[in-house]
């Protein structure tokens, strides 16, 4: 269990998400947990693909999900969607970004993940930063590809509450899609929470490859 009562406030975030709708549904209550745990975070917000409705949709709801106050950088691309295995460019973007941000914390897609897209963004964020604490969260679909996830974010019924509610309004393209359902997002984090033993119940998920638990000897 990742506890960030215990004492560790990341200063600048970055999230990565392949599509519109990534980060928020994959991640969403953890950021709105570390912006209310810690103001002056820093986030930097990237979203790959997404072109025109799509792309008007992931900047509106980005600025409904940060919060009033924190330092936010939203980056919307437009890479070809489905196709993220084979865009050299895509690889060229990483590089870039990788000199551009140096994150305590990137929260991206699980490199487990059945879609292409999804599992590119995760090998190409695992490339680029190497010596950083990522999570890879995990999205809900038809494909049935969850996992088995070895860390857990507790998260309040309030916050469960208030990232579904977002993600509806965020997202209206979706809501004729069979897994963009209010009860598909409660049960998932009900899921995590009962698994995680979460004194509210609820939590969000990741798979982490490499964490160092203590740097230094202590004195």
């Amino acid at each position: 269990m990742i506890s960030f009562e215990g004492g560790f406030r990341p200063q600048r975030l970055l999230a990565i998400g392949a599509h519109s709708d990534d980060i928020e549904i994959g991640c969403g209550g953890t950021i709105l947990k570390l912006m209310a745990l810690n103001p002056s975070i820093g986030i930097t917000w990237v979203v790959l693909a997404a072109r025109d409705e799509r792309r008007q949709e992931a900047l509106d709801s980005a600025e409904r999900f940060l919060a009033s106050g924190v330092s936010a950088d939203v980056v919307v691309e437009s890479f070809q969607e489905r196709f993220f295995p084979h865009l050299p460019e895509l690889k060229e973007y990483f590089d870039r970004l990788g000199r551009m941000v140096s994150p305590d914390l990137i929260l991206c897609p699980w490199q487990g993940d059945a879609h292409q897209d999804h599992r590119t963004a995760a090998e190409l964020t695992r490339n680029t930063f190497r010596n950083h604490l990522t999570l890879e969260y995990e999205i809900l679909k038809v494909d049935g590809d969850l996992g088995r996830p070895v860390a857990y974010i507790d998260l309040s019924s309030e916050l469960v509450d208030r990232k579904i509610d977002l993600i509806l309004k965020g997202f209206p393209s979706q809501s004729q899609r069979s897994w963009f359902d209010p009860e598909a997002f409660r049960s998932l984090m009900r899921l995590r929470g009962v698994e995680s033993q979460s004194g509210s119940g609820y939590a969000e998920a990741f798979h982490c490859r490499k964490l160092r638990l203590m740097s230094e000897a202590p004195t």
